[in-house]
């Protein structure tokens, strides 16, 4: 008895991990995405670690998050992981605002977005 398995959503030699609600803009956030896209994941790891955009600890969460998703779950080998694809997209956004003169009011947008990072296994090239 019991339900089927779902279907896997990604490739056998691939694995991901997404983060919701982060409270960056995604046009930040899609700039620390673009340090790590196509590297190596130690690689990525340090660049994140080292990186002063305020963002990139849960960036840096989520592909560890990604790697042992591709670990534990899908027994992958961790050395020989790249960075596939990572890709930002928009949330919700909270909108407040400040009373200006002449009784205009100014919007402030404070907007929210999340970021999904896909993992693959590479064969070495010897």
């Amino acid at each position: 008895m019991g339900k089927e398995q779902n279907p896997r959503r990604v490739a056998d030699n691939e694995a991901f991990a997404k983060i919701k609600m982060l409270r960056v803009s995604p046009q930040k956030l899609n700039l620390v995405a673009q340090l790590i896209r196509g590297k190596k994941v130690d690689r990525a790891l340090a660049d994140l670690t080292f990186s002063h955009k305020r963002i990139a600890g849960d960036v840096k969460k989520c592909l560890q998050s990604a790697i042992a998703n591709a670990e534990n779950n899908h027994n992958l080998d961790v050395d020989s992981l790249i960075v596939a694809e990572a890709w930002v997209g928009k949330n919700l956004v909270m909108k407040r605002g400040r009373p200006r003169a002449r009784g205009r009011y100014g919007k402030i947008m404070k907007p929210f977005s999340e970021i999904t990072i896909k993992v693959r296994q590479v064969e070495e090239q010897a």
